[in-house]
């Protein structure tokens, strides 16, 4: 028979620490808070779909808007235009819009807020300056030279920058050439 030394190594085993358990609880409770939102949603989703009726706009999950004309147990038949009929699944339905919302969607009116600022669409008219300026006209910095000026002038000065720069492009490349040939002739 053996002897036995001490009964304590034996019985030894290590109690968890509330620490060490505590991430583990966390996850466990951030599991159920977002198992239960996404059923809330889809109970939600659910009973928005069991509202729908013949007749009211809808909006589908791939952003098209509808008229629902028929309800099945699965399926919803949806005049998408006038005298053209789809049938969507009822889980395809995104949102039941309200008449109002549907309305002003398919005739384009967007309402006009009168509480919000309205931007405009240039800077001009944030200057102050915008009064002494003619509506329609754009002043380029022209104005002031007379209308018989030399523009053949300006044309030909122009051909001729040209051409220099042509030839400045031309002489860079050459000398590209000379120096990868070179480069090749060392090897």
């Amino acid at each position: 028979m053996r002897p036995h030394s001490s009964g304590r190594a034996k019985d030894f085993r290590p109690v968890p620490n509330i620490v060490t358990l505590l991430p583990f609880i966390v996850l466990i409770g951030a599991m159920f808070l977002m198992t239960r939102s996404a059923k809330k949603k889809q109970q939600a989703a659910a009973q928005m779909r069991d509202e729908m009726q013949a007749g009211t706009g809808v909006r589908t999950i791939g952003g098209m808007y509808a008229t629902v004309k028929e309800i099945h147990e699965d399926t919803v038949l949806l005049e998408v235009a006038p005298g053209v009929h789809a049938i969507y699944a009822k889980n395809a339905i995104g949102a039941v819009l309200a008449d109002e919302e549907y309305n002003r969607i398919l005739d384009g009116a967007d309402p006009i807020h009168h509480d919000e600022p309205v931007v405009p669409d240039d800077a001009s008219s944030l200057t102050g300056d915008a009064a002494a300026e003619k509506p329609g006209k754009i002043d380029m910095g022209k104005a002031d030279a007379p209308a018989d000026a030399e523009p053949a002038a300006d044309e030909a000065k122009e051909a001729k920058d040209a051409d220099e720069a042509k030839d400045t492009v031309k002489a860079d490349a050459d000398t590209a050439k000379d120096d990868k040939k070179s480069g090749d002739d060392a090897k």
